[in-house]
């Protein structure tokens, strides 16, 4: 039986750089480090974000962007907010799909390994309710 997501792990070149952005955007908190250390494939780091274990582990960034996603949800009057701390990374974003009313809006991000991530203001009752119409 499944219990849910254990943890998220990314592949990123620079893991201070990439820490950094967890926390600015994410308000990550830092839980383990491992220094010069491996315990896995390579040096890492692990965060909470909200309740999810999310790990970054050193190696090469992603040769390619694709609409692959992890997407976390936002309160709607937050949306402008993200919007600027995005823009004040300079991270790049792509424009946001088509959307029926209901739907929630999106800010899609690269990191800088070429990962993409959503902040969405909906959540999966209201596209659900919003499909049905």
């Amino acid at each position: 039986m499944i219990h849910g997501i254990s943890h998220i792990t990314l592949i990123v070149k620079d893991l201070g750089r990439s820490a950094d952005l967890l926390y600015r955007i994410f308000g990550s908190k830092e839980i383990y480090s491992s220094g010069e250390d491996t315990h896995s494939r390579s040096r890492e780091k692990f965060f909470l974000i909200g309740t999810i274990w999310f790990a970054l582990m050193e190696g090469d960034s992603l040769k390619e962007k694709t609409y692959n996603h992890i997407a976390f949800r936002i309160a709607d009057d937050e949306f402008d907010r993200y919007s600027e701390k995005i823009d004040e990374l300079g991270l790049e974003t792509i424009k946001d799909r088509k959307r029926i009313a209901g739907e929630g809006r999106s800010i899609y991000f690269y990191d800088y390994d070429n990962h993409l991530f959503e902040l969405h203001t909906g959540s999966l009752d209201e596209r659900l309710k919003n499909y049905r119409k």
